[in-house]
C-alpha cells in the first residue's frame, strides 16, 4: 500500500506534543513535530487557574505546520486530558475562561449535587468515579457562582473537542472523553437529561456523542492541501488503550505520566456496588469496550519536586536510585498533593504527621514518591483482583512514564508480576491508529494493535526483591481508603 501519514496532537496537563505517524502498512514511524509546554494562565477577573486555549491553539498550529513540511499528511486528530471544558457561544468562541480542574472552585459542589440525586443513583446512572472536579462539578460551579457564563453559552466542548473544532471541524461531543463527565449514561451512551439539570445545564449545550474514528471535516493547510480532521479517543487515555498490547484477559495496564491510570479493558461496565466502593470508573473505549480503571498520582511528584530544585528528570531518577528504599512513604491519593504551592513542603508535612523520616535531599525525596507510587500500583492491583475474580499475571506500562527505569522496576516488585514496559509515546500512537482506522488504512482495533506491537520494541521487567512486609503495613496504615474525593483527574 501507498505510506500514509498523519499528525497527531496529543495534549498533556504538563506538556503537549505534534507527531508525524508514518504508516507504511507493515510498520508505524514517529516523527516529533514539535513539543511545548501546555500554557496556562491566571484569570484577572476570578482569580481562578485556567488554561490559555489562544496559546494552546497557537502551539497546536505551529505544530501543524512543522508537521506538514514534514510529510503529505492525510489527516490529523487531537487526544487530551478528561473533565476540563469550554463554553463556546453561537460563533464558536469561547465566552468564558477554561478552567482547570486543579482549580478549587468546586470545593463542596459533590454535596450540592448529592443532595439532587444520591451519590450511588449518579453512579448506577454513569459507571463513573467521584472527582470533585468532574465536568459535573465543575458546571455546578459555574451555574452558581457565574450563571451568565452559561446563558451565553451555545455549546459545551471538551478541549480536543473545541481544538478540532478551531480546526475547522464540526461541532460534535466525542464518546471517550463525554464519558469522564460522569453526565452520560452508561447504558444509553447518551447525556442524562436528570444529571445535566443537576449540573445546571441543559440539553441544548451538547450532541449525542460520536465515536472514535468519527471524520469530523477537514482543514486547508497553507499550501492549499486539505487535511481530514478525524476524532480518535479524544481522552488521550483512551488513545493509549488503543494502542497498548493488551493480549489477554488477566493482563492489566497502566498508562504511565503525569498521573497513572491502572486498570483493565473489558468488553462491559463493571459498576455493581464493589466497584463503586473501591471507587473504579467505567470510561469509554475505542471499538465499544470500556476502561475499567483507577486513577492515581503519577510523575506528578517527581515534575513538581524537579521545579522546586531545578533539577532535571535523569539527575533526579539517579538522585533516586542512589537512595534508600522504603525509608519514608506517602500516600499519593492524599488531597494535599493535588496543587500545593510546594509539594516538597507538602511531601515532609506528611512523613511527619505519619511518624516517619521527613526526606532531606533529592535523592530521598523522589524515592519517596516514587516507592509510594509503587505501593499505590500494588494496592490498586489487588483491587482490579478483587473485581475481577482472578490474578493479575502482568502489567503492560506505556506512556513517558515507562522511561523512568527505576519506577518500572519498583512497580514489578511492588505488584510481584512481570511489567512489560513500552511503547513510551502510546497515546500519540493510540490516536493515530485510529486516525488510520478513520481513513480505511486499518479495519480493527485488533489490527492497530499488531501494527503496534510489530512495530515498537517492548521490555520484559521481572520482578526481584519483595517489598517488606513491614513497609506494606506501614503504608496500609495512612494509605486512605478508595474514595472519590481524593482521587485525581484523568
Amino acid at each position: 500500500m501507498t505510506s500514509v501519514s498523519c499528525a497527531a496532537v496529543d495534549l498533556g496537563a504538563s506538556s503537549g506534543r505534534v507527531v508525524v505517524v508514518d504508516c507504511d502498512g507493515d510498520r508505524l514511524g514517529l516523527r516529533e513535530a514539535r513539543r511545548f509546554d501546555t500554557p496556562r494562565r491566571r484569570d484577572r477577573d476570578t482569580g481562578y487557574q485556567c488554561w490559555d486555549l489562544e496559546g494552546i491553539e497557537s502551539e497546536v498550529l505551529a505544530g501543524i505546520r512543522v508537521a506538514a513540511a514534514m510529510a503529505p499528511l492525510a489527516s490529523v486528530g487531537v487526544d487530551g486530558w478528561a473533565v476540563d471544558h469550554v463554553l463556546v457561544d453561537a460563533d464558536r468562541r469561547p465566552v468564558a475562561p477554561a478552567v482547570s480542574y486543579r482549580d478549587d472552585r468546586t470545593r463542596g459542589m459533590m454535596e450540592q449535587v448529592f443532595a439532587r440525586i444520591p451519590a450511588g443513583e449518579i453512579y448506577r446512572r454513569t459507571g463513573i468515579q467521584f472527582q470533585p472536579f468532574n465536568t459535573l462539578y465543575q458546571l455546578a460551579a459555574t451555574a452558581r457562582r457565574h450563571p451568565s457564563w452559561l446563558a451565553r453559552a451555545r455549546h459545551l466542548l471538551m478541549l480536543p473537542d473545541y481544538l478540532h473544532v478551531r480546526l475547522g471541524g464540526a461541532i460534535a461531543n466525542e464518546y471517550t472523553n463525554a464519558t469522564t463527565t460522569q453526565l452520560l449514561g452508561i447504558a444509553t451512551r447518551d447525556w442524562d437529561d436528570d444529571l445535566l439539570a443537576a449540573a445546571g445545564i441543559s440539553r441544548d449545550l451538547v450532541k449525542r456523542p460520536v465515536e472514535p474514528g468519527t471524520i469530523l471535516g477537514e482543514t486547508a493547510l497553507e499550501s492549499g492541501r486539505k487535511l481530514t480532521i478525524a476524532a480518535p479517543g479524544t481522552h488521550d487515555t483512551a488513545s493509549a488503550v488503543a494502542a497498548i498490547g493488551l493480549t489477554r484477559a488477566d493482563e492489566a495496564f497502566v498508562s504511565s505520566g503525569t498521573w497513572s491510570l491502572m486498570g483493565v479493558e473489558s468488553a462491559r461496565p463493571l459498576a455493581g456496588e464493589d466497584a463503586r466502593g473501591m471507587n473504579f470508573t467505567n470510561e469509554g473505549g475505542v471499538g465499544g469496550r470500556y476502561r475499567v480503571l483507577k486513577n492515581i498520582a503519577g510523575l506528578w511528584f517527581t515534575q513538581r519536586i524537579g521545579e522546586e530544585l531545578g533539577m532535571g528528570a535523569p539527575p533526579l531518577v539517579a538522585a533516586a536510585e542512589a537512595a534508600a528504599p522504603w525509608r519514608a512513604l506517602i500516600d499519593p491519593d492524599d488531597g494535599r498533593f493535588l496543587s500545593p504551592p510546594s509539594m516538597i513542603a507538602a511531601i515532609r508535612g506528611f512523613c511527619a504527621e505519619t511518624g516517619q523520616p521527613e526526606p532531606s535531599g533529592a535523592g530521598e525525596l523522589a524515592r519517596c514518591a516514587l516507592d509510594s507510587l509503587a505501593l499505590s500500583y500494588r494496592r490498586v492491583k489487588g483491587e482490579i483482583e478483587t473485581l475481577l475474580g482472578h490474578p493479575v499475571a502482568r502489567i503492560h506500562i506505556g506512556g513517558g512514564g515507562a522511561q523512568n527505569l527505576l519506577l518500572d522496576q519498583l512497580a514489578a516488585d511492588a505488584c510481584q508480576v512481570p511489567v512489560i514496559v513500552g511503547p513510551a509515546e502510546i497515546s500519540v500512537l493510540g490516536n493515530a491508529c485510529v486516525q488510520l482506522i478513520a481513513l480505511g488504512v486499518l479495519s480493527s482495533l485488533d489490527d492497530a494493535r499488531a501494527l503496534v506491537r510489530r512495530s515498537f520494541d517492548t521490555r520484559e521487567v521481572e520482578p526481584r526483591q519483595p517489598v517488606p512486609d513491614a513497609v506494606w503495613a506501614r503504608f496500609q496504615s495512612f494509605a486512605r481508603p478508595s474514595r472519590g474525593s481524593e482521587n485525581r483527574p484523568s
